[in-house]
C-alpha cells in the first residue's frame, strides 16, 4: 500500500506539471494518436480481412485440379475425372467452367461461372452486387455481352447472390452451362477444372502427388493453399500502406525525440527546485517515467479506439480500396470486428516503451547535477 501511494503522489504531481505546458504535450499527444491511429487502423483491417476471406473459403474445395501447357491454364478434358477417381481417397469429383469477360463500359474485369443446377434458365443470370454497381445496364435486369463469334447475349438478373460473401462474389455473374458455353465458345466435354472432395483432408498432398503422377499436365491446389494466398496478398497490400506511411512514422519519433530530449529552462528550473527540496535523482527519474508513460499510454489507447471506430464503423474510408483491391471492382462488406491481440501488443512495445525510455536520458543529466548550477544555468 505505501508503494501504491507513492506512485499515485507521483502520478499527481506529474499530471499537474503535463497541464503546466498544455501548449507543448497537446501537440505532442495529438501526433502520437495520429500515427497510432494509422497503424492500428492498418493492423484492424488487415486482421479482420484476413479472417473474412478464410470464412468465405471454408465452403472452397478441398482438391482443386487444374491443366497446365506453357505454365498457363489450359482447358481440360471431362475424361480426366476417370482417372482421377481410380486414385483412393478421393470423394466426389465435379468439373467447374469459368472465365473472366472484360466490359469495356465499366472497364472492369468480371468472372463468369457456371452452376450445373442453375433453375432459371439459359437466358438469365445471378449476379453479385458489385456487377449491378459497376455494370450500370440500361436496362436494370439486363446485361448485354459479347460472345466469342461477335454475336450479342442478352441476360436477365434473375437475382443477386447474398452481400455477406461479396469479399469473393462481388464480380460474379453465374449463368447456365448452355449460356457459358456459347458465350466462350467452349465445345462439349471440354471444362475449366475440376473440384474434388477428400475423404480424410490430411491425406490432401499425398492425394496431390499422386494426381500429378498421374496426369503429369496438371496441379492441384488445396483449399489451405488458397487460404496462405489469400491472407499472403493481404498482408501484402498492408505492407505496402505502412512502408508508405513509413516515412511519417520517421518524422513523429523524431519529433517526439526533439520533445523529449529537449528540456525547457522552465523544466530545468523544476528538476533544480525539486532537488533543493530533498528529491532523490531517483524521485526525478520516476517522475519523468510517468510522465512519458501517460502521454504514451493516453495516445495510444485513444489512438486504437479511433482506429476500431474508423475501420469497423466507418469501413476504413481512408484506405479502404488500397486493402480491397486495385481495380475498378470494389468489393463493399461490413468486416466483423476482429483484433489481434499480439500484433496489438507488438505495437503497444513499439510506439510506448521507446518514448517512456528517451524522456530519462535527458532528466538524469538534469537530476545529477548539483541544484545550484542548474538554476544559475537557467
Amino acid at each position: 500500500m505505501q508503494w501504491i501511494d507513492r506512485n499515485r503522489n507521483f502520478i499527481n504531481f506529474t499530471l499537474a506539471s503535463l497541464l503546466r505546458r498544455k501548449g507543448k504535450n497537446l501537440s505532442l499527444l495529438l501526433v502520437y494518436t495520429l500515427v497510432v491511429f494509422i497503424l492500428s487502423s492498418v493492423i484492424f483491417f488487415s486482421v479482420a480481412i484476413r479472417h473474412e476471406a478464410k470464412e468465405v473459403l471454408q465452403s472452397a474445395p478441398q482438391l482443386v485440379v487444374q491443366r497446365m501447357v506453357a505454365g498457363r491454364y489450359e482447358l481440360m478434358p471431362e475424361t480426366y475425372i476417370e482417372k482421377i477417381s481410380g486414385i483412393r481417397g478421393v470423394g466426389k469429383i465435379k468439373s467447374r467452367l469459368w472465365g473472366y469477360y472484360y466490359h469495356p463500359a465499366s472497364q472492369a474485369n468480371y468472372t463468369i461461372l457456371t452452376d450445373y443446377e442453375f433453375e432459371h434458365g439459359d437466358d438469365s443470370a445471378v449476379v453479385g452486387n458489385g456487377v449491378m454497381r459497376t455494370w450500370e445496364p440500361r436496362e436494370p435486369k439486363q446485361l448485354y455481352i459479347s460472345t466469342h463469334d461477335g454475336d450479342l447475349a442478352i441476360l436477365s438478373v434473375a437475382g443477386l447472390i447474398k452481400p455477406e460473401t461479396e469479399l469473393m462474389s462481388a464480380d460474379l455473374i453465374v449463368v447456365s452451362v448452355a449460356a457459358f458455353r456459347n458465350i466462350f465458345g467452349i465445345p462439349e466435354g471440354m471444362v475449366t477444372d475440376l473440384a474434388l472432395t477428400v475423404r480424410n483432408e490430411t491425406e490432401c498432398p499425398i492425394i496431390a502427388e499422386k494426381i500429378n503422377f498421374a496426369l503429369p499436365d496438371t496441379r492441384a491446389v488445396s483449399r489451405e493453399e488458397m487460404i496462405r494466398t489469400y491472407s499472403a496478398l493481404f498482408d501484402l497490400r498492408s505492407g505496402y500502406i505502412v512502408v508508405i506511411l513509413s516515412m511519417s512514422v520517421l518524422a513523429f519519433f523524431i519529433f517526439a525525440w526533439d520533445k523529449a530530449t529537449g528540456l525547457s529552462a522552465q523544466e530545468k528550473a523544476e528538476i533544480g527546485i525539486l532537488k533543493a527540496l530533498g528529491w532523490d535523482t531517483a524521485d526525478v527519474l520516476l517522475m519523468k517515467f510517468w510522465e512519458g508513460a501517460i502521454i504514451s499510454v493516453t495516445a495510444f489507447l485513444s489512438g486504437v479506439m479511433l482506429a476500431y471506430l474508423h475501420v469497423f464503423l466507418a469501413h476504413a474510408t481512408l484506405f479502404e480500396h488500397a486493402m480491397k483491391g486495385w481495380a475498378t471492382l470494389y468489393p463493399d462488406f461490413t468486416l466483423k470486428p476482429t483484433v489481434d491481440l499480439f500484433q496489438l501488443a507488438t505495437l503497444f512495445f513499439l510506439t510506448v516503451f521507446p518514448y517512456s525510455l528517451i524522456t530519462i536520458l535527458p532528466t538524469w543529466r538534469a537530476a545529477s547535477a548539483d541544484p545550484d548550477a542548474v538554476m544559475r544555468q537557467v
